[in-house]
């Protein structure tokens, strides 16, 4: 096998990566998000000379393309990014001395582009799916029954997000727990009578301290309170006050162990009162579920002269949760080599596109081969 029977032309993914990235596809903004569909769309439709099924859920727009009748390989990515409409003025499209730059460009629209690519290239695509989400950044709320749907009787899962530094696979992924504290106390003037409110502010630092208590450094495990917003005016004690919070974890059993102590969080002041939504929205990607797809692409980069290839055990969170999580061998990290994201470095070594490309061409062909 030499690398030259799947390279893509770097020209060509260039060119393809420059498109995707130039419609901007922000997740909460459903009509970027359909506009982008169409750009996947269309560049779907021209590499594998046939349409996806546009799946739309609760207004968010997901593309699905199927070879053959039950999958047996599902290719997993999203067009969404974190990056508000507009942000390309600041952070212009370009390819300079080997790098490419943009928002979006790493995690993950140049895996996009790879995605289609790699497929067009395959020798063989029946059994093949590629299943491309609109709203992975802000936790796939409409789009995981669909993933775990597809995902469902598949020999591999081969997830395009961006690798890890140095170009490592992403063999393990800390699970997460999305929660927001909502905090109701009552107003009164801050300078004339303060002592008739009830500080919603205050009662939100009291839970903000009990939460950040629960991080366990041994386990690995986080719970960090992020957003916060509490009051209206400065003279006014707060009627209200909302806190969210982020929890990752390496294994269920600590997921739960949050899970429960976020559920018996009780308020402190007297007259305050507090609420608690969200909940676990992945679990844990653990070693054992990638271990096998990780020797089979460690064995195919050496033939194709690609170098050896490395693991990393990271603590963001992606879609390949939600398929470990119900058993299917998933290989994460298969996307672009750079770094920077969710970030104003975010960018792509434009040397790397064409040797992953040609990587995940392997793999699809060496599994729907057996």
């Amino acid at each position: 096998m030499t690398a030259t029977r799947a390279d893509v032309a770097v020209e060509a993914l260039l060119a393809d990566i420059e498109t995707l990235v130039r419609c901007e596809s922000p997740s909460s903004d459903h009509g970027a998000v359909a506009r982008s569909a169409d750009v996947v769309a269309a560049l779907g439709r021209r590499l594998l000379d046939t349409e996806p099924d546009r799946v739309v859920i609760d207004g968010c727009t997901h593309l699905r393309w199927r070879f053959g009748e039950a999958p047996r390989v599902l290719l997993l990515g999203h067009h969404d990014t974190v990056w508000p409409t507009g942000s390309l003025e600041t952070h212009p499209y370009s390819v300079r001395d080997g790098v490419l730059r943009g928002p979006g460009c790493f995690d993950m629209k140049a895996g996009v582009v790879m995605a289609l690519h790699a497929a067009a290239a395959a020798g063989n695509r029946s059994g093949l799916s590629i299943l491309v989400t609109g709203d992975e950044e802000i936790g796939s709320p409409s789009s995981r029954r669909l993933i775990e749907e597809e995902a469902r009787g598949c020999d591999a899962v081969f997830v395009l997000e961006a690798s890890a530094g140095g170009g490592a696979l992403k063999c393990r992924r800390k699970g997460a727990s999305l929660y927001r504290i909502e905090v109701d106390g009552r107003a009164a003037h801050a300078g004339l009578e303060p002592e008739k409110g009830v500080n919603a502010g205050v009662e939100a630092a009291h839970q903000i301290l009990a939460v950040a208590a629960l991080d366990d450094a041994e386990r690995g495990t986080t719970v960090v309170p992020t957003a916060l917003s509490a009051g209206t005016t400065t003279n006014t004690v707060p009627a209200h006050a909302s806190v969210a919070v982020d929890v990752r974890v390496w294994d269920e059993a600590e997921q739960w162990r949050v899970d429960r102590a976020m559920r018996d969080l009780r308020p402190v002041l007297e007259g305050s009162q507090i609420r608690i939504s969200g909940g676990i929205n992945r679990p844990p990607l653990q070693a054992d579920a990638s271990s096998r797809l990780f020797d089979l692409a460690a064995t195919l980069a050496g033939e194709l002269g690609l170098g050896a290839l490395t693991a990393a055990a990271v603590g963001g969170a992606s879609d390949g949760n939600f398929t470990a999580g119900l058993g299917i061998p998933t290989l994460d990290g298969l996307g672009a080599v750079g770094g920077g994201a969710h970030a104003d470095d975010e960018h792509v070594v434009v040397a790397e596109l064409p040797r992953r490309t040609g990587l995940l061409t392997a793999l699809i062909d060496a599994v729907l081969a057996k």
